[in-house]
């Protein structure tokens, strides 16, 4: 009895490792190295996700509750333009700015460029698409791990299978203890891959979902402040007003100075 105790615990994944050759290494430190990258960008991504709330949040706040453009146009260059929505509002007024004085002085490029709200329009689409492209670094990773790491598992059992089931031809033993450890410890190849791809898709699924509501915020907020460049007010301001005796939530903004 006890050589067939010492024999079962013999196995596991220091005796795969040690028993492996050169392609399940390979393998199995393939899967290492992806569990690490795909941890570090979860990690990375993860606070990044945390600190763009915070100051969106409060760059937000600030902005709905300012008196003027020109205010918020002092805070962030004050402040800089460190989330999303500073970042957009940051560009649009700048390109207001720049519109109107290039209006004073006049000329055929002025002529070309279109109307002031052409061009802030083109302008908030840009930050838009590189809002976006900043959004989804990282995430075709997560994929490919989600994707690949659970076949890499499987290609790693199949190989250690095929090994142990070779060793156990070439040694004549075909009863079901002599082949239910190796097979059974092949089999750990699949586990690994799976608790690597498993995190990878979790989080590729929620940094998506995040990352696909700032995307529809942006997009709300854009109008808004489109509205503000270029009429002064936030459509249905004066709407959100009426009926209920209160100020309207979206405050009427002065444009900033050109």
């Amino acid at each position: 009895m006890e050589p067939t105790t010492s024999t079962a615990t013999a196995f596991g994944l220091a005796h795969l490792l040690a028993q492996s050759d050169a392609v399940g290494r390979t393998l199995l430190f393939l899967l290492l190295a992806m569990s690490a990258a795909s941890w570090a960008l979860i990690a990375v991504k993860g606070y990044a996700l945390v600190r763009r709330k915070r100051r969106s949040a409060a760059f937000l706040d600030f902005f709905w509750n300012a008196h003027s453009l020109d205010e918020v146009q002092q805070h962030l260059a004050g402040e800089g333009a460190r989330d999303p929505f500073g970042h957009l509002s940051a560009h649009a007024l700048h390109a207001q700015a720049h519109h109107a004085r290039h209006a004073r002085q006049g000329g055929a490029r002025l002529a070309e460029a279109g109307t002031a709200s052409e061009y802030i329009t083109r302008t908030i689409k840009k930050v838009l698409d590189e809002e976006t492209m900043r959004l989804e670094s990282g995430l075709t990773l997560l994929a490919t791990v989600g994707a690949t790491a659970p076949f890499v598992g499987l290609f790693g059992t199949v190989w250690g299978v095929y090994h142990a089931l070779v060793a156990i031809g070439v040694s004549g033993a075909g009863t079901l203890d002599k082949v239910a450890g190796p097979v059974g410890e092949a089999l750990i190849m699949t586990g690994i891959g799976l608790a690597v791809a498993i995190p990878a898709v979790v989080a590729y699924n929620a940094f998506t979902r995040s990352n696909r509501v700032l995307a529809a915020r942006l997009d709300a907020f854009a109008f808004e402040l489109h509205s503000f460049l270029t009429l002064g007010q936030a459509p249905g301001a004066a709407v959100r007003g009426e009926g209920r005796g209160e100020a309207a939530n979206v405050r009427s903004l002065k444009p900033a100075a050109a």
